[in-house]
């Protein structure tokens, strides 16, 4: 019998050492990360499009509270105006109310203002 039972050597007939399999696993590990294709930097999806998805969200967001608050205030203005018979100066006081409002919900959001909203906060982010 050529090998000792315990492993104590990397003979031909013997089983191979633990060291011996270490640095072949090594080796092999260096070898792979060589031809392994390099991964692209954590960034946008697409190269053509600096910023990603995340900032595209993020314009779409602020144009939509900025939208919302001119809209509210027309919407309001007119019924105002529908009810109580004061035609063009309720629509127009409260068309400038949703303008302003909505620039600040903008500045509220995009974190200009200093304060952020506190829906934001409870959702991290």
């Amino acid at each position: 019998m050529s090998g000792s039972p315990s492993g104590g050597g990397s003979g031909p007939g013997g089983p191979p050492d633990e060291g011996d399999l270490s640095a072949r696993l090594r080796r092999l590990e260096t070898q792979l990360e060589g031809k392994r294709p390099k991964a692209a930097p954590a960034g946008p999806a697409r190269a053509g499009t600096p910023g990603g998805s995340a900032q595209l969200g993020q314009a779409m967001r602020l144009s939509t509270e900025f939208i919302a608050g001119v809209i509210a205030g027309g919407i309001l203005g007119y019924l105002f105006d529908h009810l109580l018979g004061t035609k063009p100066w309720g629509m127009m006081v409260l068309l400038m109310l949703g303008f302003v409002t909505g620039i600040y919900n903008v500045m509220r959001v995009s974190g200009f203002s200093g304060q952020k909203a506190e829906k934001d906060r409870r959702d991290g982010s």
